[in-house]
């Protein structure tokens, strides 16, 4: 059997523009990819550097280096961060990561991707450094006491309201605090102690301490953090009047007590902690930044920010410089 082939005329010709035709255009294409590439590099240790100091506070500090090159897709840019706290010369460590590409979407223009155990170290190093305690003094002690309540007031507390002058609660976190992240939202186990100072600053009219489980979610919104908390349990581990060295056993003051941390307690810790936080980012530098209809998506050990958000013009000048150095 014979076949015959017949080729065109000038057939090398074109073969030679085509090869040539087609070198061209992949050397120019790899040199843009190479290009951008490098730009996302650039952008990405420039966020990297932004977020790091953002995430710094005194001495507790996160390391979010990359653990992989960031990669460019065909619609964004992926990167994936250590997450680590340091504090007081110590590091965490995370083993393993329940992250999958499939728990984000593509139509925000910017998602960060948190688990719990980038949290419960951050929170054990806050605890640390002492970072939740409360003092509240005089009229602000009397307006909080005015808050409605089922139970009655017990004679002491009464007293110490209308006799004292400069009445003060004092209240911390006795135990390191622990999260679970689900979709109800995060919940926090916390110790609460408090002491009730009646112009004696020596010994303390009452004291109390109780285990309290949350449920907490946030918004942001007008360049401010939101808190919302819903108690699921509370209990009143201990409680005892100092000055008389006697342990409180009676039921009734017992549930004034456990409906006070309810209904007084919870809400103003919630309060001051969204004004720290606030306050904190601010001064990172997150007011800066329009972040546009931020939601926090609470799943099952991890949480979900995405945003769309506006370049602060100081950052992009910063940006610009360092990509044309």
């Amino acid at each position: 059997m014979m076949v015959e082939k017949v080729l065109k005329p000038n057939w090398l010709k074109k073969l030679f523009t085509d090869f040539i035709t087609f070198t061209v255009k992949l050397v120019v294409k790899g040199q843009i990819c190479k290009e951008i590439n490098k730009l996302a590099d650039i952008l990405a240790e420039f966020i990297q550097d932004t977020a790091a100091d953002f995430l710094s506070d005194g001495g507790i500090n996160v390391d979010i280096g990359v653990t992989t090159t960031p990669v460019i897709l065909a619609n964004y840019i992926e990167s994936y961060h250590k997450g680590l706290t340091s504090y007081l010369n110590t590091t965490s460590v995370i083993n393993n990561s329940v992250f999958h590409p499939n728990q984000l979407t593509e139509n925000r223009m910017l998602y960060f991707w948190f688990s719990d155990e980038v949290f419960k170290p951050l929170i054990a190093a806050a605890h640390q450094d002492g970072r939740f305690q409360l003092n509240i003094s005089s009229e602000e002690v009397k307006a909080l006491f005015k808050t409605s309540l089922s139970s009655t007031q017990p004679e002491y507390i009464e007293k110490c309201l209308l006799e004292s002058a400069s009445p003060e609660l004092r209240v911390w976190s006795s135990s390191v605090p622990t999260l679970t992240t689900s979709t109800m939202g995060t919940s926090v186990w916390a110790q609460a102690t408090g002491e009730l100072y009646c112009g004696s600053q020596n010994k303390p009219t009452l004291f109390f301490q109780t285990n309290i489980t949350i449920d907490v979610t946030a918004s942001y919104a007008d360049k401010k953090l939101f808190l919302h908390g819903k108690p699921q349990e509370i209990f009143v581990v201990r409680a005892e009047l100092p000055p008389q060295n006697q342990r409180i056993y009676d039921e009734a003051q017992i549930e004034f007590i456990r409906e006070a941390v309810d209904k007084i307690g919870i809400p103003k810790v919630l309060s001051v902690l969204q004004v720290e936080i606030t306050r904190l980012m601010d001064k990172q530098g997150a007011n800066l930044f329009d972040i546009i209809n931020p939601e926090v998506l609470h799943q099952e050990g991890y949480v979900v920010t995405h945003m769309d958000f506006g370049f602060p013009h100081h950052l992009l000048v910063d940006f610009l410089k360092r990509t044309l150095q």
